[in-house]
């Protein structure tokens, strides 16, 4: 049975980003662009900030990366929700690229539900440069604009690690947290 004390510290600060999220979400209803971007910016600091202390602490488990892993997509939807409001015009300029963008990660999200019956959580080195590309663009664009450098960037490498999330879907027979990456995969004796 879960209860409290059942979740750790590390756990605790994935909870946060899921239960900022309706709070997010009201900050956007009530236009609040600059409260908005400082609460999202506490939220992607939380994600550093559990994923730090779950190595640290040595109390990584299956169960706090996955929980991590929502925490990450719910934020990451949150922002991009609070982008196409903030920022519509940079949205409807680019929507085409963005979809392009978007469509690898959703099959990439079927294929892995359809697999699995639960999304990934493998926390590549390139899914966590992908996610901190993410939140620098949707925080400068919040702050200040956007920013097309970094949503040039911000869109190879998301694109590169969603290829590579699938590629390590067909790798594992079963669902498997914390692989660095495909070479790692290759090394890896869960496999």
């Amino acid at each position: 049975m879960l209860t409290f004390k059942n979740f750790n510290i590390a756990d605790w600060f994935s909870f946060y980003r899921i239960l900022a999220a309706p709070f997010l979400l009201l900050l956007i209803y009530l236009d609040l662009r600059l409260i908005f971007a400082c609460f999202l910016l506490i939220s992607y600091s939380t994600d550093a900030i559990d994923g730090f202390l779950a190595r640290k602490l040595k109390i990584v488990s299956p169960r706090g990366s996955q929980l991590d892993s929502f925490g990450d997509q719910i934020t990451l939807i949150i922002g991009l929700i609070g982008l196409f409001y903030f920022e519509t015009d940079f949205i409807k300029t680019n929507l085409t690229l963005i979809i392009i963008a978007f469509v690898p990660y959703i099959i990439q999200m079927f294929i892995a539900y359809l697999k699995y019956g639960k999304a990934t959580a493998f926390h590549t080195y390139l899914a966590k440069i992908s996610a901190v590309m993410q939140s620098a663009f949707i925080l400068f664009s919040l702050f200040f604009y956007p920013e097309y450098t970094l949503f040039y960037i911000m869109i190879v490498i998301g694109l590169l690690e969603t290829f590579e999330e699938i590629t390590l879907i067909f790798m594992y027979g079963n669902w498997t947290s914390d692989v660095k990456g495909i070479y790692w995969a290759y090394r890896d004796k869960r496999r």
